[in-house]
């Protein structure tokens, strides 16, 4: 039985973000095509009438979640035009950031593991980074230009390092201050906003 364009369609998204929520929870070699395709409901034989290979998959899930990442940054920052540092340091150093694998940071899940899938993978990641850097650069203090770049590089490092280092902690209080101690250090003094 042929399936439509649209069911097509349909299918390669769900495909899609399923494998996404699945990698940022087990990892790219955590989980099997067969899993992915069973938890989207599909049928394992249906997989490579949409994608290659797993790396092909890993791949254009990666797309998808860092060009959502991207895009809820923007939206969170756009949302307190006032304090859109403030904002953004609010929604990514969060407790549910850290517990919410499946549903987290796309960085702070798998970053780690990009390196050993490639220089397309890289690139993926690369993109989306910088990306994330951008929106930084325009809302962080400072005097010039090059001092917004480089305050956006140590922020995001920063900010993504406390993620992964807070979900490495068994005790909450710990990972809780992993998180508020970088937000606060992150946060301009009063009138220093650049937003």
């Amino acid at each position: 039985m042929r399936v439509s364009r649209e069911k097509f369609a349909e299918n390669r998204e769900k495909i899609l973000a399923v494998a996404g929520e699945l990698f940022r929870e087990k990892g790219f070699d955590g989980i099997g095509v067969a899993d992915i395709m069973k938890a989207a409901g599909l049928t394992h034989g249906g997989f490579y009438g949409h994608f290659d290979s797993k790396d092909e998959l890993a791949c254009e899930a990666s797309k998808a979640l860092v060009a959502r990442s991207l895009e809820r940054w923007k939206e969170v920052a756009a949302s307190s035009p006032d304090q859109p540092l403030e904002a953004l340091l609010a929604h990514y150093l969060s407790h549910r950031n850290v517990v919410e694998h499946a549903t987290g940071c796309v960085f702070a899940a798998l970053t780690q593991e990009v390196s050993r899938h490639g220089p397309k993978m890289q690139s993926t990641f690369t993109g989306g980074l910088m990306g994330l850097v951008e929106v930084l650069e325009e809302i962080v203090p400072g005097e010039t230009p090059e001092e917004r770049r480089r305050k956006a590089f140590a922020s995001l490092s920063a900010m993504v390092g406390a993620v992964i280092l807070a979900r490495a902690m068994d005790n909450p209080e710990l990972s809780q201050e992993f998180l508020s101690a970088t937000r606060q250090e992150l946060s301009p003094p009063p009138g220093e906003s650049n937003g």
